[in-house]
């Protein structure tokens, strides 16, 4: 059976900063059931409550900076409790935090802690991962390592399928073997080839200039990735929403137009 699709509001970051509730209705005209949020806006919680219900979509989960929960766990994520969101996400490590350094380990501690605050509040902890976490320390991944340490009760995967593929591992085959714990599955599709600019694709990172015919994101089935394998493993790994995200626009496309094509695309799929 399809799973309903949501979209993470990061792919229209500007539309929102800028109208928060209309971006919210054309997201909905395009056919999405959800949303994940990448940040407020300058609206409370009661606000955005309100908007989503008025509209008809389920916020479904958020992803807030891993500083700011560990900062502030219980204020930072009460809001999205008030929202009523289910789930909330780690959404990135900087590298001073990323697997390989020192202060990998205390990433996972605070995870523990950050997941088990979530409980308490009624929302369950998940970990958007990237391409760096497929870095192996002791012959294990580590976001393998991570999801051994802290128990699923704390932390459950937000697996994003184009950062499992160019981390080097099968999309569909990764979905399922975290099977009981892949409550939501990032859809994202790329082309190209991995390279040392990625990040700044992202938007967080400022390294090298982006050059012609490398990696770059795309609106689901307009890049590389096999999407009905994908779908079909999340349904069986038992998911409970997929959330379609593409970091910047490409193909001449603006953002909205962007998510529009992948909803396009989820719909000629059975989606």
């Amino acid at each position: 059976m399809a799973l309903p699709v949501a979209v993470q509001l990061y792919s229209v970051r500007d539309d929102a900063k800028a109208d928060l509730r209309g971006t919210l209705n054309k997201v909905k005209a395009l056919g999405y059931d959800g949303v994940e949020f990448a940040g407020l806006h300058g609206n409370t919680p009661e606000q955005i409550k309100a908007m989503c219900e008025e509209i008809g979509l389920i916020p479904v989960s958020a992803h807030v900076p891993y500083l700011d929960m560990v900062k502030d766990p219980k204020g930072v994520l009460s809001q999205y409790a008030t929202i009523g969101c289910k789930y909330v996400a780690v959404p990135y490590l900087n590298e001073e935090y990323r697997p390989g350094t020192d202060k990998f380990p205390e990433v996972i501690e605070n995870v523990k802690m950050i997941g088990k605050v979530a409980k308490e509040l009624g929302l369950q902890l998940l970990y958007h991962n990237h391409d760096f976490e497929f870095v192996k320390l002791d012959g294990k991944y580590a976001l393998d390592i991570l999801y051994e340490e802290v128990p699923a009760e704390y932390l459950q995967t937000e697996l994003d399928v184009c950062w499992v593929n160019v981390g080097g591992e099968n999309p569909p085959a990764y979905i399922k073997k975290y099977s009981g714990r892949a409550p939501v599955v990032h859809l994202k599709d790329f082309y190209g080839e991995k390279s040392e600019d990625m990040y700044e694709l992202i938007g967080i990172e400022k390294k090298a200039p982006t050059r012609p015919g490398n990696f770059e994101f795309r609106p689901v089935g307009s890049g590389v990735q096999d999407f009905p394998a994908i779908l079909k493993a999340a349904e069986e790994a038992g998911a409970e929403w997929v959330v379609v995200e593409q970091d910047q626009a490409t193909m001449g496309l603006t953002p909205m137009e962007s998510i529009a094509k992948s909803r396009e695309y989820l719909k000629t799929i059975g989606y």
